[in-house]
């Protein structure tokens, strides 16, 4: 019988689990061989794999597949089962210098060639040929054409279409922000979103103003049937809270805690759908707080497919910081520029508003218009006021209450005293510019789809103009109208922002509007109430409320008293030249 002894055991000393690198025997072999890593799953029939699916060791060792056996190594993988790792690493020990051939890259300056449909006449191709840039077959996914994955890859591929060419420009803010200025606060959209508070019918306080009847017939325009849009000369005030001469007489009385105007408020109760900056100016006198608006600021202006995924953009200003650099501003500004549309929209909205009405059938409130003077020899246009007492207060012993101004622009004839709120209508207006150009949002024809296919059109324009629509839905709910006039009004030429045509005119109640939009009335107060406490923690003075232009946050500064007073003076300088906004 053959002798046999143990070989020597070489215990770790370190206590570790298998040899010690401090202790390796000199006798092994393998001590400079690399390990090669291995699955317990792994086939060990064979030593070397002469039938390898890659056709090239070196590049299957650093990752890179040839082509030319990609369709055949798939499916023998498949047959075989993959193997979970370690599989090939044989290679892995052969050295190989590959920087020569990954590196190396062919620039070709030669501009591409157009893409041509050259293959759109013929249905072969897009049935099921091999071309990529067939007719129906490229555009519909191909049943088995050039395209790989059919339709779902198609479909999922058009998401991100040409991304790298949308102009992620940062906006600038509504207001220059002063490094005197201490930021006191900083809330988020998500955080406004989850705020609710139910508040109750609001007691009317007094109503100023006169009232024109709404002319029904607009409700009867077709597309076929358009009518002009005209240019009406007619005074219409858009007064702040604080120099509002009804205001302040409330406001000495104890009337409310906060004071504001139905246009300030639906900007703050519509703020998480807001995506253009803009800012609010609070004044905490005593117990008091009114929320005020700058002159020439960005409520006195209406925005323009504002939530629309690629929207309107203004020319991107110089570079302060290169003196070399030529402004991007082009000689004839573009009439398709945010700004551009937004004073184009306004000038809508003022001249729908002046044109709709009848102005031989009229209605007066209790008190005329307070900012019409006697001076003013122009004539007013068709607008009441409604000055109303909101209760914010969430026990009974809390006495916080808003008082608003609200506007109506007409009412309805035979349907009640306008003077006791019966019948009163809001009249806002739509505006179609070029469907082709920057920023349309992918809004339809609408002179082809208005008639057969209202709903798409109104569909998209609740999906571009999300937070306009819930603002002028809040401002209407806020008066108490009883109807909201939406006038669907385009250009005559894309091409001519100066001429324009009434196509149709939409009619619909505030409150089930405000539900097809999903706007929360009980959000928008939970938001009022915060933003209130907020400011009533604060000493006496002045602050502003800034929503931020590229972010979804909104910030509270504490500044200087003497703050905007320069913007003031110049606005009093113009009083005669009130600025005539609708929003």
């Amino acid at each position: 019988m053959a002798p046999f002894s143990l070989p020597p055991i070489h215990d770790n000393p370190d206590g570790g689990w298998g040899p010690s690198s401090s202790n390796f025997p000199e006798q092994f072999k393998f001590k400079d061989i690399p390990y090669a890593p291995y699955s317990k799953s792994d086939k060990l029939g064979r030593f070397a794999d002469w039938n390898d699916t890659t056709g090239d060791s070196r590049q299957a060792a650093v990752g890179h597949s040839n082509p030319r056996d990609t369709r055949g190594a798939a499916g023998r993988s498949k047959r075989e089962g993959a193997q979970a790792f370690g599989s090939g690493t044989a290679s892995a020990f052969a050295y190989f210098h590959v920087e020569d051939e990954s590196s190396f890259s062919l620039v070709d300056n030669k501009p591409a060639p157009p893409r041509r449909g050259g293959f759109t006449k013929g249905r072969a191709f897009g049935r099921g040929g091999g071309s990529t840039f067939s007719a129906r077959g490229a555009q519909r996914g191909a049943r088995g054409g050039g395209f790989a994955g059919g339709r779902g890859t198609q479909r999922g591929g058009r998401r991100g279409w040409r991304d790298w060419e949308k102009t992620n420009r940062t906006r600038e803010s509504s207001v220059a922000i002063s490094p005197q200025w201490t930021m006191l606060e900083e809330i988020e959209f998500h955080r406004l979103a989850k705020l609710k508070l139910e508040v109750d019918e609001p007691e009317d306080m007094d109503t100023y103003g006169r009232v024109f009847a709404y002319e029904k017939s607009y409700d009867r325009i077709t597309t076929k049937t358009e009518r002009p849009l005209q240019l009406v000369d007619r005074i219409k005030y858009n007064t702040t809270t604080s120099d509002d001469p009804v205001i302040q007489q409330l406001a000495a009385k104890n009337t409310a805690t906060v004071y504001a105007t139905d246009v300030i408020l639906s900007v703050l109760m519509c703020a998480p759908r807001s995506v253009y900056p803009w800012d609010i100016v609070i004044v905490r006198e005593g117990n008091n707080l009114f929320f005020d608006k700058r002159d020439g600021g960005p409520f006195d202006t209406v925005t323009v497919n504002e939530n629309a995924s690629d929207p309107p953009q203004d020319p991107a200003p110089p570079n302060p910081n290169n003196p070399t650099e030529k402004a991007a501003v082009p000689e004839t500004p573009s009439i398709n520029s945010a700004t551009s549309l937004s004073l184009e929209a306004t000038y809508i909205n003022q001249n729908f508003g002046f044109q709709s009405v009848q102005e031989n059938v009229t209605a007066d409130f209790a008190h005329p218009n307070p900012f019409y003077g006697p001076e003013e020899t122009d004539p007013l246009a068709s607008c009441g006021y409604r000055y109303r007492v909101f209760d914010l207060g969430i026990t009974e012993d809390e006495d916080i209450k808003i008082c608003v101004r609200t506007e109506v622009d007409a009412y309805v004839a035979g349907s009640g005293n306008p003077a006791e709120g019966h019948g009163l209508v809001t009249i806002r207006a739509l505006n179609e510019f070029d469907p082709r150009a920057q920023g349309a949002g992918g809004a339809p024809d609408w002179r082809a789809k208005l008639d057969s296919q209202r709903g798409a059109v109104v569909a998209t324009e609740m999906k571009n103009n999300s937070c306009k629509l819930a603002k002028w839905t809040v401002q209407s709910v806020l008066a108490g109208a009883d109807l909201m006039k939406i006038g669907y009004i385009s250009r005559v030429n894309p091409k001519d922002n100066t001429r324009h045509v009434i196509l149709s005119t939409a009619s619909m109640r505030p409150i089930d509007f405000a539900a097809q939009l999903n706007v929360s009335l009980a959000n928008g107060w939970g938001i009022v109430r915060t933003i209130t406490d907020l400011c009533m923690k604060m000493p006496e003075g002045k602050y502003v409320l800034i929503k931020d232009p590229n972010r979804s946050v909104i910030r509270l500064y504490s500044v200087p008293m003497t703050a905007f007073t320069t913007e003031d003076e110049e606005g009093e300088a113009f009083e005669g030249e009130e600025p005539e906004s609708t929003v």
